[in-house]
C-alpha cells in the first residue's frame, strides 16, 4: 500500500490559510488496489439514491471536491475537470463527484449550492453526492480535493491518487502534466491494467467532521 504525501504548505485564499497535509488524523487506511471497491448508497443533489453494487458493469470515477479549494480551482478554471468528465462520459464511464466536506467546514454544499456550483462550472459528473458525515471519503481513505479514484467494470478497485503527475495550483501546470486519470481510464477501458496505479494525491486537506472534546 503506497504512502500518500501532499506538500506540507498552506495558501493563503481571503483570510483563511488552506492547509495540505495529509488529513491522516480523520482518514482511514486506503483499500487495496486489485480488490473490491468499498460499496456505498449515497443521495446526490437531486434526491436521486446512487449505489456502486447498481453501477456493476460499468467503470466508475470518484472526484472528492471542495471548491473553496485552490487545486480543485485550478483544474476547474481551466476546464481540464469538465473536459475529463465529457470525455469519461462519452465512453460509458460514471464520473462521481464526491462532496464530503463536513457540515459547517469548508466545502461543505446543501444540495442546491451543489447544483449552482455544476452549472456555473458547466460541470459534467453523472451526479455530484453529498457525504456530509465523509463516510464514503473515509471508506476510501481520502486525504485531500481533489483525490481521485477509478473503479472498473467488475467492481474492483484500480486507480487512486492524484489527477496529475504536478502538485501545485498553477494552471500553467496542467498541459506539463501527465494526466494519471485519463491515461488510467483509456488503459481500463482498453482491458489493460493501469500502469500508474498509485500515485501522490495533492490538494487542500479534506474537511472531514471534527471529533468532540
Amino acid at each position: 500500500m503506497s504512502n500518500l504525501v501532499v506538500p506540507r504548505r498552506s495558501l493563503l485564499v481571503g483570510t483563511a490559510a488552506l492547509a495540505v497535509a495529509p488529513a491522516t488524523a480523520f482518514a482511514t487506511n486506503s483499500p487495496d488496489l486489485g480488490k473490491p471497491a468499498p460499496g456505498f448508497t449515497v443521495v446526490d443533489s437531486n434526491g436521486k439514491s446512487w449505489s456502486l453494487t447498481d453501477l456493476k458493469g460499468k467503470v466508475v470515477v470518484l472526484e472528492t471536491t471542495n471548491h473553496d479549494c485552490p487545486y480543485v480551482r485550478k483544474h476547474y478554471n481551466a476546464r481540464n475537470m469538465q473536459t475529463q468528465q465529457r470525455e469519461a462520459a462519452a465512453k460509458g464511464v460514471v464520473w462521481l463527484t464526491l462532496a464530503s466536506s463536513a457540515t459547517g467546514e469548508q466545502g461543505y454544499v446543501t444540495a442546491q449550492q451543489a447544483n449552482d456550483l455544476t452549472r456555473s462550472r458547466d460541470a459534467q459528473p453523472a451526479a455530484v453526492l453529498l457525504d456530509p458525515k465523509s463516510q464514503v471519503a473515509r471508506a476510501y481513505g481520502a486525504t485531500v480535493t481533489p483525490h481521485m479514484y477509478i473503479i472498473d467494470a467488475n467492481g474492483m478497485f484500480v486507480y487512486k491518487g492524484g489527477i496529475d503527475s504536478i502538485p501545485s495550483a498553477d494552471v500553467a501546470d496542467i498541459p506539463k502534466a501527465k494526466q494519471y486519470v485519463r491515461i488510467g481510464l483509456d488503459e481500463v477501458l482498453a482491458g489493460k491494467p493501469v500502469t500508474d496505479a498509485s500515485t501522490r494525491p495533492y490538494g487542500c486537506t479534506l474537511k472531514y467532521p471534527r471529533t468532540s472534546t
